[in-house]
C-alpha cells in the first residue's frame, strides 16, 4: 500500500510540474489578450505595461476560486469514476494541454486555453469511460452518462455566442467612440476625454469589483451582499470621482486621460484573465491534489474501487496556491518570448496602417470582402447624402509626416486601445461572474477585430489579407478543439493500458516536443529580428544595398540554367527538386522586395526620386528573370516527373552547350554590376545578339526534327518552352545591366 501511495504521490508531483508548464505556455498564448491594447496603442513604455499587467494578474488570481469546480465536475461525473481512473484523466488532460498550447505558441497563433482544456477533459474522460464500459459489460451503451453533456453544451454555446457578441460590441462601441473623437483626437480631447475615461473606468470597476468579487476566496458573503445592494451608489460615485480625477490630471499635470484608461483597462483585463483562465491551468492539478488527499484519508481502500463523488463537494482553493500561480504567470509575462510572438500576430492584424501582410488572401476572404463592398454600396443608396458627408468628416484620417521610426509608431490610437480593453474586460468579467468559462482569446480577439473593422483599418488595400488572417486564427480554434480531444483521448488510452511505463514514455515525449518547439521558435525569432533590422534601414540605404543583392543573384543564376538542363538529360528528379526549391526562396525574397518598394519610395526625399525609379524598375526586371527560371524549371520537372522518354541526343547536346554559354553570360552580367564596371556593356550586347541568333537556329532545328517525326510531341514542346524562356532571360539580363548603369550614375 505504501508503494501505491508513493506511485500516486509521484503522479501528483507530475501534475504540479505540468501545472507550472501549463501556466507558462498558457500565459504565453493568452498574454496577447490583455497586452495588445496597450502595446498596439503605445500607451506607455513596454516595461510599464508589463508592470501594470503583472499587478492585474496577481490580484486576479485570488478571484479564481469559484471557477475551480469546472475542472472537478463541470465536464464529467466524478462519482462514476474511481480514483485510479480520475488520475488517468487528469494526467492525460495536462499532457495534452501543454503539448497543444506550446505548438500554437511556436506558430505565433492565439488560441483558446478554455476550449483546449474543455476538449482535453472531454477526450480523456470519454476514453476512460469507453474502456471502463467495454471491460465491465462489453458494450458502449450508457457511455454518455459519464459525461456532463448539458454543462458542455452550455459552455460551448456561451463560448460561440461570445464570439458574435464580442465582435458586435467591439464594432459598435468603437464606431461611437470614433464619431466622438474622430481621428483628430487632440481637437476633441478636451470635450470628451474625461467623461469617456470616467465612464470607461466606472464600467470596469462595476464588473471587476461587483461581479468579480463573487468568486473571491477572501470575501465573506456579508461583505459581498453589502457591495451588491449598493451597486447604483458605487457606480454613481465612481463615475463622478473618476471623471473629476481625470479632468484635474489633464488640466493640472497634462496627463493624457486616454492613457490612464488604457493602462487601467490593461490591469482590469489581466485581472479578468487571471480570474477566468486560471482554472484552465491549475484547476485539473488541484483536482488531482484534492483526490489524492481523499485517497490518503481513506488508507486501505483499493484505488481501483474508491469512487470519487467527493469531487462534487464545494471546495475552497487555498489562497496560497492561487497566489503562487499568479506569481508564475507574472514571471512568464516578463520572460516569455513566445508571448510576444503571439501578441505580434494580433496587433499586426488590427493595425491601422498598411504594410507587409503576414497572411495571403483566400477565396473565402475575397468573397467576404466582396459581400461587404456590395453592402456598403447598398447603404450608400439609402443613407442621406448629408449624413454620409458628416460621417465621412468624422472618419477622415489626415496624413501627417513623422520622423518616428516604424517600430515606434502605434498600430492604432488610444481611443481604439481603450475600447478594446474596456469592452473585453467587461464581457470576460461578466462571464466569470456567471461561472461561464468564456474564452478570453475569443473575446479579446473578436473585440479587437470588431473595433479595427469599425475603424476602417481594413481598407481595400489590406482587407482580403486581414480577413484571411482572422479566418486562419478562427480556423485554428476549431483545430484546437479537434486536436485537444484526439490528443487527450490517445494519451488517456495509453495511460489506461500502459500504466507506469506509458507514463514515463509520455513524459519523455512531452520533453522532446518542448525542446523541438523551443528550437524552432528561437530560429523563427532570429529571422524576425533580421527582418526588423532591415526595416530600420533608411530607404536610400536599402536602394544602395540592392546593387550587391542583384549582382549576387545574377551570378548565382548561372546554376539555374545549367543544372536544370543537366538534370533533364540525366533524369535526376531529386536534384531537380533541390534547384527548384532554391529558386523558390530567391523568388520569395524578390516578391517581398517588390511588395515593399512602394513604402520605400514613399519615404524617399525628392532629390533621390530618380534612384527610386531605377530601383523599382530593376526589381521588376530581376523578378521577371526569376519567373522565367521558375517556368523553365517547372516544365522540366513535369517532364521528368511524368517519366516521359529521354530527349533526342541532338537536343540534349545543343541545350547543354547553350546552357553553359548562357551561364557564362549571366555570370559576366553579375560581375559588371558588382564591380560597377559597365565598360563591357557593348561586348555583352554583342553576346546577347549572338545567343539570340543561336536560339532562333535551334528553334528551327527543333521544328525540322518534328517535321521528320524524329522526336515526340512532348519533348518538342518542352524544348520550345526552354528556348523561349532562355531567350527571355538573356534579353532581361541586358535590360538589368542598362538599368543599373543609369542607377550608378
Amino acid at each position: 500500500m505504501i508503494q501505491i501511495e508513493y506511485f500516486y504521490l509521484f503522479i501528483v508531483g507530475v501534475l504540479f510540474i505540468l501545472a507550472i508548464s501549463d501556466l507558462v505556455v498558457g500565459v504565453g498564448n493568452d498574454a496577447v489578450n490583455f497586452l495588445n491594447g496597450a502595446i498596439g496603442s503605445k500607451a506607455a513604455k513596454f516595461k510599464v505595461i508589463l508592470w501594470v499587467a503583472t499587478a492585474g494578474v496577481i490580484v486576479g488570481s485570488v478571484f479564481s476560486s469559484g471557477m475551480m469546480e469546472i475542472a472537478r465536475n463541470g465536464v464529467f461525473y466524478p462519482e462514476k469514476f474511481v480514483f485510479a481512473e480520475v488520475m488517468i484523466i487528469f494526467l492525460a488532460v495536462m499532457f495534452a494541454d501543454v503539448l497543444l498550447l506550446d505548438v500554437f505558441n511556436t506558430l505565433g497563433l492565439p488560441t483558446s486555453t478554455t476550449v483546449s482544456i474543455l476538449f482535453d477533459l472531454i477526450g480523456a474522460a470519454l476514453a476512460v469511460a469507453v474502456f471502463k464500459k467495454l471491460s465491465s459489460d462489453g458494450g458502449l451503451s450508457g457511455v454518455a452518462e459519464y459525461i456532463n453533456t448539458a454543462n458542455i453544451l452550455g459552455f460551448m454555446s456561451a463560448i460561440l455566442l461570445s464570439v458574435v457578441i464580442s465582435f458586435t460590441f467591439g464594432a459598435l462601441i468603437q464606431y461611437i467612440a470614433r464619431i466622438l473623437f474622430t481621428f483628430n483626437i487632440e481637437k476633441n480631447y478636451k470635450r470628451f476625454a474625461a467623461i469617456w475615461g470616467g465612464l470607461s473606468i466606472s464600467i470596469i470597476t462595476y464588473f471587476l469589483l461587483i461581479k468579480g468579487l463573487k468568486g473571491a476566496s477572501f470575501i465573506s458573503p456579508e461583505t459581498y451582499s453589502l457591495i451588491k445592494h449598493n451597486t447604483l451608489l458605487i457606480m454613481a460615485v465612481s463615475l463622478i470621482a473618476w471623471t473629476a480625477i481625470l479632468q484635474l490630471l489633464s488640466v493640472l499635470f497634462k496627463v493624457n486621460s486616454l492613457k490612464i484608461v488604457v493602462l487601467f483597462g490593461t490591469f482590469a483585463l489581466a485581472m479578468s484573465f487571471a480570474g477566468n483562465d486560471l482554472v484552465n491551468f491549475i484547476g485539473v492539478p488541484l483536482a488531482g491534489y484534492e483526490s489524492f488527499k481523499v485517497f490518503l484519508a481513506n488508507s486501505g481502500i483499493n484505488p481501483q474501487s474508491m469512487e470519487m463523488g467527493y469531487l462534487n463537494n464545494a471546495i475552497k482553493t487555498p489562497t496560497f496556491f492561487l497566489l503562487s500561480a499568479g506569481v508564475i504567470m507574472a514571471l512568464t509575462l516578463w520572460f516569455s518570448k513566445k508571448a510576444r510572438t503571439v501578441t505580434r500576430t494580433e496587433v499586426n492584424l488590427s493595425r491601422q496602417t498598411e504594410g507587409s501582410e503576414r497572411f495571403q488572401s483566400s477565396a473565402l476572404s475575397r468573397s467576404i470582402v466582396r459581400a461587404f463592398i456590395s453592402m456598403g454600396k447598398f447603404l450608400d443608396l439609402i443613407v442621406p447624402k448629408r449624413m454620409q458627408k458628416w460621417l465621412d468628416k468624422r472618419f477622415k484620417q489626415e496624413k501627417v509626416k513623422s520622423n518616428i521610426k516604424d517600430k515606434d509608431k502605434p498600430s492604432f490610437d488610444l481611443v481604439r486601445g481603450s475600447v478594446n480593453l474596456v469592452v473585453s474586460s467587461a464581457l470576460i468579467a461578466l462571464g466569470t461572474s456567471l461561472k461561464l468559462p468564456l474564452s478570453t482569446t475569443y473575446v479579446t480577439f473578436m473585440v479587437a477585430m470588431g473595433s479595427s473593422f469599425s475603424d476602417q483599418a481594413w481598407g481595400r488595400e489590406s482587407a482580403v489579407y486581414r480577413v484571411s488572417g482572422v479566418l486562419t486564427v478562427i480556423g485554428g480554434w476549431f483545430i484546437t478543439a479537434f486536436v485537444a480531444f484526439t490528443l487527450s483521448f490517445i494519451i488517456a488510452t495509453a495511460l489506461y493500458f500502459g500504466g507506469f511505463i506509458a507514463l514515463i514514455i509520455v513524459i519523455a515525449f512531452v520533453f522532446f516536443i518542448a525542446y523541438r518547439s523551443h528550437t524552432a521558435h528561437r530560429q523563427s525569432e532570429k529571422k524576425q529580428k533580421e527582418v526588423e533590422e532591415k526595416v530600420e534601414i533608411s530607404s536610400i540605404e536599402k536602394i544602395k544595398a540592392w546593387n550587391a543583392k542583384i549582382a549576387a543573384y545574377m551570378s548565382a543564376s548561372e546554376d539555374f540554367i545549367e543544372d536544370p538542363i543537366k538534370f533533364l538529360i540525366q533524369e535526376k528528379r531529386g536534384k531537380m527538386q533541390k534547384v527548384i526549391n532554391e529558386n523558390k526562396k530567391l523568388n520569395k525574397e524578390l516578391k517581398e522586395l517588390k511588395s515593399a518598394s512602394p513604402y520605400i519610395i514613399k519615404r524617399l526625399e525628392d532629390e533621390n526620386f530618380d534612384n527610386g525609379f531605377m530601383y523599382v524598375q530593376s526589381i521588376d526586371q530581376v523578378k521577371e528573370i526569376s519567373d522565367c527560371y521558375s517556368r523553365l524549371m517547372q516544365n522540366i520537372w513535369k517532364y521528368i516527373d511524368n517519366h516521359h522518354p529521354a530527349i533526342h541526343l541532338d537536343q540534349a547536346t545543343d541545350l547543354l552547350s547553350l546552357s553553359k554559354e548562357v551561364g557564362i553570360y549571366t555570370k559576366e552580367c553579375g560581375k559588371a554590376i558588382a564591380k560597377k564596371d559597365f565598360s563591357t556593356l557593348h561586348e555583352l550586347e554583342q553576346t546577347c545578339e549572338t545567343l539570340e541568333e543561336r536560339i532562333d537556329k535551334l528553334s528551327v532545328k527543333n521544328l525540322k526534327l518534328i517535321k521528320k517525326d524524329e522526336i515526340g510531341t512532348r519533348s518538342s514542346v518542352l524544348v520550345t518552352h526552354i528556348l523561349h524562356e532562355t531567350k527571355n532571360i538573356i534579353t532581361l539580363n541586358l535590360k538589368v545591366i542598362k538599368c543599373m548603369k543609369k542607377f550608378d550614375k
